[in-house]
């Protein structure tokens, strides 16, 4: 069984000076942090500004394709954790037929907030890698996502491969 979450933004690790997408479990506040690479998390910036560049990036190409042979992204899925690395699959559809795809995490995000797909988690995946939602901070305007890093126990920073 897997869940929606949405994408709560990208941030920096401050440990590993690694990017890091944030998901939020809608139901809970619980956040998924998968570290990603620096290329990835522009796409993802990008996609989340509603950023139009010039000339299509590798994502925007993929959903022309998809657009193109009359196929659409259903939904992404993140599906579980090997060896610290996440995997992920796409559910396509098209012709009446469907295809899952195997894709990084990150590649199938940025995807699918081009293509207004849903983005899903296992459950397996929640439980293993979840963090509680940060309390509201009181006094200071501290950044959410470096708040939300420091209060994660550092083993969890090498934790993940990208």
């Amino acid at each position: 069984m897997s869940k929606a979450v949405t994408v709560a933004g990208v941030t920096i690790d401050p440990v590993t000076k690694s990017p890091v997408v944030v998901l939020r479990e809608p139901e809970t506040g619980n956040l998924l942090p998968i570290w990603i690479g620096l290329l990835e998390a522009n796409a993802i910036a990008l996609a989340l500004e509603r950023t139009e560049l010039p000339r299509p990036m590798t994502h925007d190409l993929m959903k022309s394709i998809l657009e193109a042979t009359g196929a659409r992204l259903r939904s992404v899925e993140i599906t579980e954790i090997r060896e610290g690395t996440f995997f992920a699959i796409l559910d396509i559809v098209g012709n009446g037929e469907g295809v899952r795809v195997d894709a990084r995490p990150s590649d199938a995000i940025a995807l699918a907030l081009r293509c207004g797909a849903r983005i899903l988690v296992s459950e397996t995946v929640l439980a293993q890698s979840s963090i509680p939602a940060p309390e509201a901070s009181e006094g200071g305007e501290k950044d959410k996502w470096t708040e939300l890093l420091e209060k994660m126990d550092p083993e969890q920073f090498s934790k993940y491969k990208m």
